[in-house]
């Protein structure tokens, strides 16, 4: 019916500093600039060797993600984009405190709450939901979306069933490479 690629941004400096990032731009490191390239390399391999079809690679407009979509895009010559709704979710009074904080844990597990001044989850359930549901509309069309951690929490919601703590406990490595098929 369709596939499409997911890749995570890679390593930041809000990253390392253990600090929630959402829709604070924080730049990649030079560590994150080097996964995004063995990424894009990856990518390349594969594409030259026939295992797989990219068409075009959609962005998130935040400078880490559109950055290593940008490396991706120059290695393997697949255009880019940018799509506002792969940016990633506002956590509100919760951007730039630490990313492992219990108190930020139980917080994302309230899917209402906008996080004062924030993004609720259903708001962005909504957003990366409806997107999907735009690309699985073109089945002959293979993406590659480049974005966050967030956004991989709701593209694996639309695809499994999870409970909240499953939900709020999922994530991808920086710069790791997932393959969705609707």
């Amino acid at each position: 019916m369709g596939k499409f690629y997911f890749v995570r941004h890679g390593q930041t400096v809000w990253n390392v500093e253990n600090k929630i990032c959402g829709a604070t731009d924080s730049p990649l490191t030079e560590k994150g600039h080097e996964q995004a390239r063995e990424t894009a390399m990856e990518l390349k391999r594969r594409i030259d060797a026939g295992e797989i079809h990219i068409d075009e690679i959609i962005s998130s407009p935040l400078s880490r993600a559109y950055d290593t979509a940008e490396e991706i895009s120059k290695i393997t010559g697949v255009p880019m984009r940018a799509e506002q709704r792969l940016i990633e979710q506002n956590f509100g009074k919760w951007e730039s405190t630490p990313r492992d904080g219990a108190d930020f844990k139980l917080a994302k597990q309230n899917f209402i709450d906008d996080y004062e001044g924030g993004e609720s989850m259903f708001r962005v359930a909504q957003r990366i939901y409806n997107l999907l549901d735009d690309i699985k509309k073109e089945p002959d069309k293979v993406y590659l979306l480049v974005a966050h951690n967030g956004i991989a929490r709701f593209i694996m919601s639309y695809f499994e069933n999870m409970t909240n703590e499953e939900f709020a406990a999922f994530g991808v490595k920086n710069a790791e490479l997932r393959e969705f098929d609707f």
